[in-house]
């Protein structure tokens, strides 16, 4: 058995008793040589379970005391499924939209920036991707400066259709168009199976770069009931299905809510959305960043009929300003072409060939996979500040992967307005009500985790629980 099989198979033993309550926080844990002793491995191998453990929250090393249990199991509750009119709005929030983003742009350090949709660059392989540049640059005819074909550099195409593997998928690379990023796939296939004045439905709370896109294409836009944890509610899909003309969901670890529905529920949908013939948009940006077994399957893995138009990108996985992503738009490939060339003519040679070239000998997957693990402990380190400094009232949705967490505080406290107040004191924030087209979530906000783990973002997230407190009672 390999050392890293064994290491991590002592961090889950140990963890596992910690949640039983065998190990109870407070409680010092057996010193390291003890470890290396009962479990015949070497001390290296003891001290890197030490390390996982330490990393995702259940254990902390004290000076001349070893290490301590630090576990404290989450006891805050799950926000309801939402509930949203059934009728088609469209009221955006313009310029909070654009003064959140204003503060994502604006070069001051000191801002801690839990609005940010992104993974902190100190996440992503930056150097290695660099070289890649490099090596795309030296291989490419015309050292990159070439237009690339429409449907999208071949080597990338086949990396991706490989890496569906995870997931069981059949996908080749003929099946795949490559993008600039997964919202421009998005509004590639809303262009092409949609016209001004129809309607979509999609999850509710949902991404509000979805929502302008689909508000400047000239769509109406019905808002669905979502479970936190199993996404959106088939039922009230199916009572809609003679009123829309695609469907646009975000699968996995839905953003902002982090919900992530079950492979039941993807099949009914599926079959449900192609038994009227209405396609379906898939949004499968986070699919990759699980905290599982294994990845979820998307709704791809269930399409029959062609109708499922699975979009990704390595937007918040390996390079957001890359704007690599792709399409899988099963029988509209043809049709996305077109529209392709017609706007984009190709996407950038030299960020595809980089991106494929790191995709290849499993750096990629073995970036993911750290990344995965620091961004689980990331989450817990999240849910337990807020239960320590939060209203006891406060509710969160405690994610299955991604980066985005949701919280949902008392009724009486406006999120707006909390943005402002946190801003002063140089913490951004993303409120509910960017993620809708109508009044509600006015006292929800989605928190990123995105970021490395620091005393700092504790203190931060102090900040902001005192600032509740204080100023909405």
């Amino acid at each position: 058995m390999k050392k890293e099989i064994l290491y991590q198979e002592i961090a889950r033993t140990i963890a596992c008793q910690i949640k039983k309550g065998v190990w109870k926080a407070g409680e010092k844990l057996p010193s390291l040589r003890t470890i290396s002793n009962e479990n015949g491995v070497s001390l290296n191998t003891a001290i890197q379970a030490y390390y996982e453990l330490e990393k995702d929250g259940f254990i902390i090393s004290r000076p001349k005391s070893g290490y301590i249990v630090n576990y404290k199991p989450i006891r805050l509750s799950v926000p309801a499924t939402t509930q949203p009119s059934v009728k088609p709005e469209s009221k955006e929030v313009v310029d909070l939209i654009a003064d959140v983003y204003s503060s994502l742009e604006i070069g001051d350090k000191s801002i801690t920036r839990f609005s940010l949709g992104m993974p902190e660059d100190i996440l992503l392989p930056i150097a290695k991707l660099n070289k890649e540049l490099i090596r795309a640059m030296q291989a490419l005819p015309g050292n990159g400066t070439r237009y690339d074909e429409t449907q999208g550099n071949m080597r990338l195409r086949k990396s991706i259709a490989r890496f569906t593997y995870s997931w069981k998928g059949n996908l080749t690379e003929d099946d795949i168009v490559t993008t600039a990023g997964v919202t421009n796939a998005v509004a590639l296939a809303l262009s092409v199976i949609t016209k001004v004045g129809d309607t979509i439905a999609v999850e509710s709370p949902v991404y509000f770069g979805m929502l302008q896109l689909a508000n400047s294409m000239g769509l109406r836009i019905l808002e669905l009931p979502t479970n936190p944890v199993t996404g959106i509610d088939p039922d009230a899909l199916k009572k809609v299905l003679p009123q829309i003309k695609a469907c646009l969901l975000i699968s996995n670890f839905n953003n902002p809510l982090g919900s992530c529905m079950p492979d039941e529920h993807k099949r009914v949908v599926v079959d449900m959305l192609a038994g009227y013939d209405i396609p379906l948009i898939e949004d499968d940006l986070y699919g990759d960043l699980f905290f599982g077994n294994s990845r979820p399957k998307p709704c791809k893995a269930f399409d029959k009929k062609g109708l499922v138009l699975w979009c990704g990108a390595v937007s918040k996985t390996l390079a957001p300003g890359y704007r690599v992503g792709w399409i899988a738009p099963g029988k509209f490939k043809h049709a996305i072409i077109r529209q392709k060339n017609i706007h984009l003519i190709s996407t950038p040679a030299l960020n595809q060939e980089a991106v494929a070239n790191f995709m290849e000998n499993d750096r990629y997957e073995n970036h993911l996979r750290k990344l995965r693990q620091e961004l689980y402990a990331n989450s817990i380190h999240f849910a337990h500040s807020i239960m320590d400094y939060f209203p006891e009232n406060t509710k969160i949705v405690t994610p299955q992967g991604g980066f985005m967490l949701w919280v949902e505080l008392d009724k009486q406290i406006d999120t707006t307005e909390l943005y402002y107040r946190a801003m002063q004191r140089k913490i951004s924030i993303a409120p509910g009500r960017m993620f809708t087209l109508q009044e509600q979530y006015t006292n929800c906000m989605r928190l990123s985790y995105g970021q490395r783990w620091t005393p700092l973002l504790e203190e931060r997230l102090k900040q902001l629980g005192d600032i509740i407190k204080n100023h909405f009672n």
